[in-house]
């Protein structure tokens, strides 16, 4: 591992446990990821692709520590990460990241208002607007991050409920990277939105990218997000990392068979089509 690299992991490996073979037998296993390495430098973006079951959103919640590894290492910025430490040995890592998920409504708690939706990483991190510890001109940000990805400061004391999807989605966003993180991460945030609103949204993330050179994790169904987004994609099957490589190379000229079969799977608009 080179310094170049923000975020990387090695030999991660996830494995749950299953039914019992019988009433009084052994418990058994079931392995949702297995021996995945992955090196994200700083200021790229990383698509990770692979039908549903393959093993995608098990790595992302590993990288961030949201999820125990049973074994392998993640290392972010040269530090080793504990995900066992528990969330205070944990905090400096929370205010390096940021997630959004795929169901908005789901990630929004419908008793808060957006102000405080918004702002809650703030809060938890005993950070100010500017990202530095203290509790100066937050309500500031959140108006400032609100105007980012293209909704009205005025929208603090609405709730979710009050929003499109697009809209709630925007607000998750918001959340994700008011406390002005390196690292954000998607699982899948376009997959619940329409083609148009979801354009929308990839517009935003890219906008943001470039502007304060975020590192980009990207889990999506959809090629063309990650064709637009990313720099390097992370194609998986099985658990398992099967291809890897620059974005333009890999859906180019796949050298694996199940890479092509995901390529061949995308809608094509033409004659006879």
């Amino acid at each position: 591992m080179t310094a170049s690299f923000l975020l990387s992991a090695r030999g991660l490996t996830r494995r749950y446990p299953g039914p019992r073979t019988s009433t009084f037998g052994r418990r058994t296993s079931e392995t949702a990821l297995t021996d995945a390495d992955i090196d994200v430098r700083e200021g790229s973006a990383v698509g990770i692709i692979g039908e549903s079951g393959s093993g995608k959103s098990t790595l992302v919640r590993l990288l961030l520590a949201l999820d125990i590894p049973t074994a392998g290492t993640v290392t972010f910025d040269g530090k080793p990460v504990q995900a066992k430490a528990g969330a205070r040995a944990l905090h400096w890592l929370r205010r390096q990241s940021g997630i959004v998920f795929q169901d908005p409504y789901a990630s929004l708690d419908p008793r808060m208002n957006v102000g405080r939706i918004v702002g809650e990483p703030l809060w938890a991190l005993n950070l100010g607007g500017d990202g530095e510890p203290g509790n100066t001109g937050r309500r500031e940000r959140v108006r400032e991050v609100l105007a980012d990805v293209g909704l009205e400061p005025e929208m603090t004391t609405r709730f979710p409920h009050e929003f499109s999807g697009g809209q709630r989605q925007r607000i998750a966003l918001a959340r994700a990277i008011v406390h002005r993180p390196r690292l954000l991460v998607g699982d899948e945030p376009l997959s619940a939105l329409d083609v148009t609103v979801r354009a929308q949204i990839l517009e935003v993330f890219t906008r943001l990218r470039q502007r304060d050179n975020l590192t980009v994790v990207m889990v999506s169904h959809d090629i063309g997000v990650v064709q637009n987004l990313c720099d390097e994609v992370v194609v998986m099957k099985d658990g398992r990392i099967v291809e890897e490589g620059p974005t333009e190379k890999v859906l180019l000229e796949p050298q694996v068979a199940y890479t092509r079969h995901l390529l061949a799977s995308i809608p094509v608009i033409g004659p006879g089509r």
